[in-house]
């Protein structure tokens, strides 16, 4: 249970923590940073999607943004962003010549910075030795990108269990392409909805979906980890 756990034990013992020395200015300031992390992790998120399935031999042709998160300004510098989506961001158009492991990089590249930046930085914020406005600015600021994980479990995360669930399906007979995409609510109205109800795909979407669950909250795991390991590294040695 404690995989779990941790990104909410994270998320509310920082904000106990850091609000305690910030005063009347902690909410304001962390709504503040918050909103400006979100809006730079959006579009960067989505570019690297796109970065992704370049890396793993995919055709990049379209990627969408909403205008709000630069897209304009973005696609004078990436030929392939379309200004205008449907949701914040969305890679609508590639091709990954029929590779699921260039389909499940894809996916899953934006979640490095998770990793790597977002969980550690959230962490380093609130082990400061006093909390200040700084690292009550610094928190909120990356709290989107290290919690990107459990927030995209009904869409990327369950696109990512849904390939591998689909691809296991296929090796016992069983088609599963309708299950995959980025977002389960529209996949079961399509999948489920119009009377075409049948339990393969049912158990198909279930099966997806709690995988893709395991592995969001394991993401931001191995986040911690990296978090674990960077702090013993900058701790000081007794001489």
């Amino acid at each position: 249970m404690r995989l779990f756990a941790t990104p909410f034990t994270d998320l509310f013992a920082g904000l106990q923590r850091l609000t305690g020395g910030v005063g009347a200015l902690a909410l304001p300031l962390l709504l503040v940073a918050c909103a400006a992390g979100w809006w730079i992790y959006v579009p960067l998120h989505e570019l690297m999607h796109a970065w992704g399935a370049q890396l793993g031999g995919a055709t990049v042709t379209r990627l969408d943004i909403d205008p709000i998160y630069g897209a304009r300004l973005l696609q004078r510098i990436f030929p392939y962003v379309h200004v205008g989506s449907a949701y914040a961001g969305q890679l609508t158009g590639f091709d990954t010549h029929g590779s699921d492991l260039a389909y499940g990089l894809t996916v899953f590249f934006p979640f490095v910075l998770s990793i790597a930046i977002g969980v550690p930085l959230l962490v380093r914020a609130t082990r400061v030795p006093a909390s200040s406005i700084a690292s009550m600015a610094l928190f909120g600021f990356v709290l989107p990108m290290a919690w990107a994980p459990i927030l995209s479990i009904g869409g990327d995360f369950y696109e990512l269990g849904a390939i591998a669930v689909s691809r296991a399906a296929a090796m016992l007979g069983v088609e599963g392409r309708d299950w995959r995409g980025d977002d389960v609510v529209a996949i079961i109205g399509r999948t489920l909805g119009g009377g075409a109800f049948s339990w393969p795909d049912l158990a198909g979407i279930a099966a997806s979906l709690l995988l893709g669950i395991v592995l969001a909250f394991a993401t931001y795991a191995v986040g911690r980890a990296v978090a674990s390991i960077l702090a013993r590294s900058t701790r000081p040695h007794a001489p």
